[in-house]
């Protein structure tokens, strides 16, 4: 049996995903980009085959997509994240859904993706000139807080008064957090204002993109509940999510290296 590999270099993390002849997915792993991203492609991709039980000269094909996908020297071909995102989606929708949006929150950029009826896509907007509706927005305010990302989620489910960020721009919107944290607003209240600002400009370029509810969120978007609660009051319509949230990219370039999409 061969393997068909997919590699999604983000510029936060590079994941790699492994899909047999079925396209079931056989193995995955992900670590932070660093200043090595193709390294750790290889990396992980022998680390996988060794847990499959097989060499890596079984893998068939590599495809790579991301922001760094044209160092991965492992790589036969690249591909755009859209392309990516959409075949990724075509596997990762939970079942009996049938995927019209995908909204993927990166480490530095976002995008909304339309898709058609046949899964093809029909349109998308992208963010990728400013940190505002990206992980990094995330970063940079749960730095000031003393928060560690895993712990927004959670933590902004339970306010009941969410406080209002007005600012879209990490740098102004660092010092209403801190103006905030001044005026002993509880951080809880502090992040769920956080993921409301967030998602009020994900939804403004979702708006844009005409999106369709059946909506997939992927990326480490797809990580944090305070965002999905958030994105869901915003739209106005429920969001899936795929069971590897992060990993969507990096299945959808193994589904066209093995020749699915």
């Amino acid at each position: 049996m061969n393997y068909f590999a997919g590699i999604d270099a983000g510029s936060t993390y590079v994941k790699v995903a492994v899909l047999n002849e079925e396209g079931d997915l056989a193995g995955h792993q992900h670590r932070p980009t660093g200043i090595d991203a193709a390294g750790h492609a290889r990396t992980m991709l022998d680390s996988i085959m060794e847990r499959i039980g097989h060499p890596t000269s079984r893998i068939g094909a590599i495809m790579a997509t991301g922001y760094s996908r044209r160092i991965i020297d492992v790589a036969e071909d690249t591909i755009t994240e859209i392309r990516a995102h959409a075949a990724g989606a075509r596997m990762t929708a939970p079942d009996g859904t049938q995927i019209r949006t995908v909204i993927d929150i990166g480490g530095q950029d976002s995008k909304v993706i339309v898709l058609g009826d046949d899964g093809e896509t029909e349109n998308f907007v992208m963010n990728d000139k400013c940190a505002a509706g990206t992980g990094r927005f995330l970063e940079s305010l749960a730095r000031v807080l003393e928060l560690e990302v895993s712990e927004l989620g959670p933590l902004s489910l339970e306010s009941t008064a969410p406080a209002a960020i007005n600012s879209t721009c990490v740098v102004f919107a660092e010092s209403e957090v801190i103006s905030l944290v001044a005026r002993k607003t509880p951080r809880r209240d502090i992040v769920a204002g956080i993921h409301e600002s967030l998602a009020k400009r994900i939804g403004g370029m979702a708006r844009k993109a005409r999106f369709e509810s059946e909506i997939l969120l992927t990326g480490g978007g797809g990580l944090n509940p305070g965002i999905v609660q958030a994105l869901e009051d915003e739209l106005m319509t429920d969001i899936h999510l795929p069971l590897h949230p992060q990993l969507n990219g990096a299945i959808g370039a193994a589904r066209i290296a093995l020749g699915k999409d």
